[in-house]
């Protein structure tokens, strides 16, 4: 190749050079005059919130962004139809933004805009949603009043539950209810409003019975309680038998914390009302005399007082049973409270009369004249019974002027527990009329030795004697 030729070829290569290098200035300070322009504005395909902020100024998205957030809204629904709806905006809710822009604007590149421009969109985040408290406070107060005013007159949700009736207990049916819990209500409000959310369903606040009338328990308490309510309940005091009142039975049932509950206080009550009556230790006794008919005759040794509080436990776990039953009162004394205190075999001693019969089954085997207690140590009066009976025994006292007594006699059976008793008297010169006046005992039943040995074989220990 000719010098010319290669003189020609550089000059060829320089221009490209040149060219090339001029094509990259153009485009170096193109960018970088575009580059200015994001100086204060977000980079192309920036969104905040998925809101389009390209190329916007902190003040243009600033605006975009308050007319969007300041026409936010919140509703309260119930029943999927809307009760209420609320701008988020006049609950307090800070629709400046402009820190929060700065501080993004700030973060970007101006010399990123190209790739921005190539590259998938960016979305930013806000911090969360400012309210001011002030207002939010006061605002929820208000709505918290009109929640209040809704929920006045509602149902409130009621569990199917045991009744008492008259005869018996029935399950009363469920309830649900359209109260709801409007303090509970508020505090979520507050919560999703300062979450973001917009929505809140009223109905999630209302209760559902808890206890259905289709309960398997419920169930079988009923018929538990009914099971005891129509149970045939009886005691048998004194021989005589009588049936607890039905009504009073269905007065002791309850359902109470989801349980059949028989209330013990009353059980009691009732057990101690029947003590009151028939408790032999502190009742008088009607008793068919021989000469004088029906008399009245004080308590004595032999006697029953009933145990309330064993008695009402039994009654309680007898009626728990569901079972028909008749009882007779757990007692303590010397009789048995269900019997007869006496029947057709006792020892009668007539003080009236100075007389003394003692029956077998309801005939007169043996009578005689006595000397009873003289006026100033009477014998007493009462149901009593033989509880000893004792041969050659020695007597033992205080006279009328303080000095000891110590009297033999061949047969002893007590029938007190203060030392009063009957037994043989060969001291006596007679029996019956006056003569207890002034010879008269120191409460003893004085009785002639022969009749008294023919008593002492006849009857026996537990012998029923009816002083009157």
């Amino acid at each position: 190749m000719s010098l010319s030729g290669k003189r020609s070829m550089t000059s060829t290569t320089q221009k490209v050079i040149i060219g090339v290098l001029v094509g990259i200035l153009v485009i170096v300070a193109g960018y970088s005059y575009r580059s200015t322009y994001y100086v204060d504005r977000f980079l192309p395909k920036t969104y905040v919130e998925d809101i389009n902020v390209s190329e916007l100024t902190v003040e243009e998205a600033n605006k975009k962004l308050h007319d969007r957030y300041a026409a936010q809204e919140f509703t309260l629904k119930e029943n999927d139809q809307e009760w209420k709806t609320i701008n988020k905006h006049e609950f307090g809710l800070n629709t400046d933004f402009t820190s929060d822009l700065e501080k993004m604007q700030n973060d970007q590149s101006q010399w990123l805009w190209g790739t921005a421009s190539l590259g998938s969109k960016q979305n930013l985040s806000l911090n969360e949603a400012a309210f001011d408290e002030d207002i939010l406070a006061d605002k929820t107060e208000e709505l918290k009043k009109e929640l209040d005013e809704l929920n006045k007159d509602r149902q409130v949700t009621e569990d199917a539950k045991l009744t008492k009736g008259e005869d018996g207990f029935e399950i009363t049916p469920e309830v649900t209810g359209t109260k709801f819990d409007v303090q509970q209500t508020i505090e979520d409000f507050k919560t999703e409003l300062l979450t973001g959310k917009d929505e809140l369903n009223l109905d999630t606040y209302k209760t559902t019975p808890k206890i259905t009338s289709d309960n398997a328990e419920l169930n079988k308490e009923a018929d538990a309680l009914n099971k005891i309510a129509h149970v045939n309940a009886s005691y048998t005091i004194n021989g005589n038998t009588f049936e607890i009142p039905k009504d009073k039975i269905m007065d002791w049932l309850s359902y109470k914390d989801g349980k059949a509950d028989i209330n013990r206080d009353k059980v009691r009550e009732y057990v101690a009302s029947l003590g009151e009556k028939y408790n032999t230790s502190t009742n008088d006794s009607k008793f068919n005399s021989t000469k004088r008919g029906e008399v009245t005759v004080p308590a004595g040794t032999l006697s029953w007082t009933i145990a309330p509080d064993d008695e009402t436990d039994a009654l309680i776990a007898d009626l728990s049973n569901g079972e028909d039953f008749t009882r007779t009162p757990i007692a303590q004394g010397s009789a048995d409270a269900g019997a007869p205190l006496f029947s057709d075999t006792y020892v009668e001693v007539d003080l009236q009369n100075q007389h003394m019969w003692y029956y077998k089954e309801g005939k007169v085997v043996l009578e005689t004249d006595i000397v009873s207690g003289k006026p100033k140590t009477p014998t007493p009066p009462g149901v009593f019974y033989i509880w000893n009976k004792e041969r050659n025994a020695t007597l033992r006292g205080t006279n009328d002027d303080g000095s000891k007594y110590a009297e033999p006699v061949d047969y002893w059976m007590p029938i007190d527990w203060t030392g009063v008793g009957i037994h043989d008297s060969n001291w006596q010169p007679a029996y019956g009329g006056e003569l207890w006046k002034t010879v008269g005992s120191h409460g003893c039943v004085n009785t002639p030795p022969g009749v008294m040995a023919e008593l002492f074989d006849m009857v026996e220990v537990g012998t029923p004697v009816i002083v009157l």
